[in-house]
């Protein structure tokens, strides 16, 4: 009986292409950001491929710095992430944070291709609204997020006109992280090179933070992370060209470290000063 469900176990992975460790949409919505004081914007758009998605538009308190767009991890929906992010509008940001397909009120199912065009959609779609200049754009992945932001922003014709990428939490390589999770379990340990094998190569992260400059790129990468450990940081941050940064913060979890209101003043700051450097 245990073979037999270890060989389905094995075979479902395999089929899938590993999609459930990267893919794991809800479509409830579980927090109105209204109730948490954020005053927001329903914003719809589509990506290339006609697919229909969604965002919300949190409107920065004050004089506006500039904008963030906002890529987040790759469980729930933008319900359960604002919050990583929207007290960046207190500081002078407006937020753009959206659903990838099969997210949330965003349609379709999520693939690797498919977030990609999503992502450009996205930033496209923040690019048009009123007022907003690519010198004053910051994008903002964690987790999966941040990966699928490297390979998407490296290839975008946008990139050297925006002011930075920041990314927390990104894994290095797909290949990597899955057979890191898949090593991590017994029952999956001796599969984790076949199945990884099925996993899209062709967004290699690494290759990615290499193609960025001139474009600023932030790692954060909380050394408390036991889902993305922090040598995956590293080698983004190794892999990088300038300029460059990487913040370390020794006690932060998995996409954690902007709990700490320092943590906050440090990338707003961070963030005003890129901006300003593009004047």
């Amino acid at each position: 009986m245990i073979r037999r469900c270890l060989l389905l176990l094995v075979v479902a992975i395999a089929l899938s292409g590993c999609t459930g460790f990267f893919f794991q949409p809800m479509k409830d919505y579980v927090v109105d950001p209204a109730k948490l004081g954020f005053t927001y914007e329903d914003v719809a758009f589509a990506a290339e491929d006609g697919t229909r998605l969604h965002g919300w538009f949190f409107q920065a308190d004050g004089a506006r710095i500039g904008s963030v767009l906002f890529l987040h991890g790759n469980a729930e929906n933008i319900s359960t992430h604002f919050a990583n992010v929207a007290w960046l509008t207190r500081g002078g940001f407006d937020v753009f944070a959206i659903d990838y397909r099969g997210y949330g009120r965003s349609a379709g199912v999520p693939t690797l291709d498919g977030l990609h065009q999503d992502v450009t959609a996205a930033l496209d779609t923040l690019l048009k609204r009123p007022g907003v200049r690519p010198e004053e754009v910051v994008v903002f992945g964690q987790s999966l997020g941040g990966a699928v932001a490297l390979t998407a922003i490296a290839a975008n014709p946008e990139k050297d006109r925006l002011a930075g990428l920041v990314v927390e939490g990104a894994f290095s390589s797909y290949r990597g992280i899955a057979r890191e999770k898949l090593g991590d379990f017994w029952l999956t340990w001796p599969f984790q090179w076949p199945i990884s094998l099925t996993i899209d190569g062709r967004y290699d992260p690494l290759a990615a933070a290499a193609a960025l400059s001139p474009l600023p790129l932030l790692i954060v990468q909380g050394q408390a992370d036991q889902v993305v450990p922090p040598h995956h940081g590293e080698a983004l941050y190794q892999a990088a060209a300038e300029p460059k940064a990487i913040w370390r913060p020794e006690a932060a979890g998995h996409i954690a470290a902007f709990a700490n209101l320092a943590m906050q003043k440090r990338l707003q700051d961070y963030l005003t000063t890129l901006v300003d450097a593009r004047e």
